[in-house]
């Protein structure tokens, strides 16, 4: 079901600090023109823990207007740590019209065992009303889903995929592009393991660098599945810098700095804790950027 370049949307603010919903439709059209999949709105790059609750009812409702409109899927961030709240956000947030999944991550700082953890994801499973993409992120749940549950959640009904951000391309990851059903989509979350993540059978990846170069980011997963790997590795090499420069500081600043230096959104600015991008990152990834435009 899910397959290509999907998009983890910043959340664009005006300067008066509120959502800048119009710049949230037009970024949005844009990376849908440039060949994306979906977007996935909520998430760690859209700043969610800082929105309050109708900010974040508008953003989904934002992105599924244009989803509906564009035949494109929506993938909405609704985890927390716990089953019973985020149960309570999925039926919140991803119960409209249009949402084709909802992310969730594995649950951070209470430090769960691998069965909690699986017992988490097929609660949060059976009373989803769209599929489920599990979010394996250890770096920061405190947590790795390790091979043995992961599976086991691809098996269960209702949970259609995982992010993979294990931060490496370990033996782990290895072994669920091996086993994992057909019907069961490995995504990459790590922007500089999409290629060779696709290339070992994943479905291609969820991106916070696909905010820019998109046409390229499309390009690269194209060649990965189909199996162009000279193509695609010229990509993926053109691509590396844009993911090192774009994550030098705590994402998604720098993105943000990018976007806003493009004339794609209103302000760069992220809420507290989190600080703007400074300058020489803004630097950086701008030339990066533009040599792999280039």
């Amino acid at each position: 079901m899910l397959r290509g370049v999907y998009i983890p949307l910043i959340t664009p603010f005006e300067k008066d600090g509120s959502v800048a919903l119009d710049a949230l439709e037009r970024l949005s059209h844009e990376l849908l023109d440039a060949g994306c999949a979906g977007l996935v709105p909520l998430g760690t790059t859209g700043e969610s823990p800082f929105l309050d609750a109708d900010e974040q009812r508008a953003v989904v409702d934002a992105c599924a207007s244009v989803c509906r409109e564009r035949n494109a899927h929506l993938v909405v961030g609704a985890g927390t740590n716990s089953t019973t709240k985020t149960i309570a956000a999925v039926e919140a947030l991803a119960s409209g019209e249009g949402t084709t999944a909802t992310l969730i991550v594995v649950p951070y700082y209470v430090r769960p065992s691998q069965a909690g953890i699986v017992a988490h994801f097929k609660e949060v499973a059976k009373a989803s009303p769209v599929p489920v993409v599990v979010y394996n992120i250890p770096a920061r749940t405190g947590r790795l889903l390790e091979p043995a549950g992961l599976l086991e959640l691809a098996s269960t009904p209702n949970i259609c995929g995982v992010k993979q951000s294990a931060g490496t391309l370990d033996d782990g990851t290895l072994q669920v592009l091996a086993e994992a059903p057909d019907d069961f989509a490995v995504l990459s979350g790590d922007d500089y393991l999409m290629f060779p993540i696709t290339t070992l059978g994943g479905a291609g990846g969820i991106a916070a660098a696909g905010h820019v170069c998109t046409e390229r980011w499309v390009a690269m997963v194209e060649c990965g599945l189909a199996g162009k790997v000279e193509e695609g590795r010229r990509h993926h090499e053109a691509l590396l810098p844009v993911v090192s420069t774009g994550f030098a500081e705590p994402n998604p600043a720098v993105f943000k700095a990018v976007l806003h230096a493009q004339g794609r959104i209103p302000t760069p600015d992220v809420r507290l804790p989190l600080v703007n991008a400074s300058s020489a990152a803004l630097e950086s990834a701008l030339a990066a950027v533009d040599s792999a435009s280039a």
